[in-house]
């Protein structure tokens, strides 16, 4: 078992299930990218960027107790005609994802790709990606829901 696998296996069997079906579309969508895991305080995210610095994250999947989020790391600038991003802060947005087939559809697929699109430097889909774990909090909030 990855660490990784130690990280996602602290959700609800739920949470863990549509984030490794989550995870293993973006891993297909994003050939190449580096894979980076921040376990920190509020939640477990997995980012996806072209290197290993943070600055170059394009999107994330961060999971919480009760579901799981894509986070666009430049989300404020991008076009959103269907307003499905939300978030008010000056960069990231995130959708909440309810299953996996919501990737698939054509208004948040056209932001994904809008998001690797702009990615600078781009993703180099002939490299083997990598999972890196650039940080674990022993302290952290609660991973299963409460009663």
């Amino acid at each position: 078992m990855t660490q990784l696998d130690e990280f996602l296996a602290k959700f609800s069997p739920e949470v863990e299930k549509l984030a490794r079906a989550v995870l293993a579309k973006m891993r297909k969508r994003l050939r190449g990218a580096t894979q980076l895991v921040y376990d920190n305080y509020n939640a477990l995210a997995i980012a996806f960027s072209p290197t290993e610095r943070r600055s170059d994250i394009i999107l994330s999947i961060a999971l919480y107790p009760r579901w799981v989020s894509l986070f666009f790391m430049r989300g404020a600038t991008l076009s959103d005609p269907q307003k499905l991003l939300k978030g008010s802060g000056n960069t990231v947005r995130h959708i909440v994802i309810e299953k996996v087939s919501d990737l698939d559809k054509p208004a948040i697929a056209a932001l994904i790709d809008a998001a690797v699109e702009r990615a600078d430097p781009p993703i180099d889909a002939a490299r083997r990606g990598q999972v890196i774990v650039k940080m674990a909090l022993k302290k952290q909030r609660a991973r299963l829901p409460r009663a």
